[in-house]
């Protein structure tokens, strides 16, 4: 099976565990549990994917573990780890308005309220406060900057996010 087409990430399959082949789950959505709501999974890796069918999930101490069909044995489960789980873009939850996916905000500009471009979102990070933009900075940066790390905190730090213009504008000094 080719690559699908806009593929979400929302997981990768860790090491196998015991030897019915069973694998280790780590989950990207927010509730780790709401991975399973997905199924078939699309796994793979580079150009080689496949859909595979869900048999048996469950909680195993800390963690998530899973059960493929016609995945029987440790073997058959080693050829699995470390592939990504996606699912196509369109069984996403819709969101309400002003909220966002991650995936939307990267690449898009910043810049602040004086009109200074910040640079390009690169990334964003969970914190246990809010949410981090990872920005890089312009190769001319002003202030020498590489990176900036920039609060996600609506109307306090983020003034709008403007998706069809690509474009965050933000409440934050350009020298920080």
């Amino acid at each position: 099976m080719t690559e699908p087409e806009n593929k979400v990430v929302v997981g990768r399959l860790g090491a196998v565990y015991g030897v019915k082949g069973w694998l280790k789950v780590n989950s990207f959505t927010e509730d780790p549990e709401a991975i399973f709501a997905y199924n078939p999974w699309t796994i793979g890796r580079d150009k080689l994917w496949q859909e595979t069918n869900i048999v048996e999930w469950r909680r195993h101490n800390k963690g998530l573990i899973v059960k493929f069909e016609n995945i029987d044995v440790r073997e058959k489960a080693q050829l699995l780890t470390g592939m990504e789980i996606v699912i196509p873009e369109t069984q996403l939850p819709e969101l309400e308005q002003g909220e966002f996916y991650w995936r939307e905000l990267v690449g898009l500009a910043v810049v602040n309220t004086d009109g200074y471009n910040m640079g390009t979102v690169k990334a964003l990070m969970e914190t246990g406060s809010n949410d981090v933009l990872v920005v890089k900075a312009n190769l001319n940066d002003a202030f020498g900057m590489q990176e900036r790390l920039i609060p996600f905190i609506d109307e306090q730090v983020i003034v709008s996010v403007d998706k069809d213009n690509q474009l965050i504008t933000v409440n934050w000094d350009a020298d920080f």
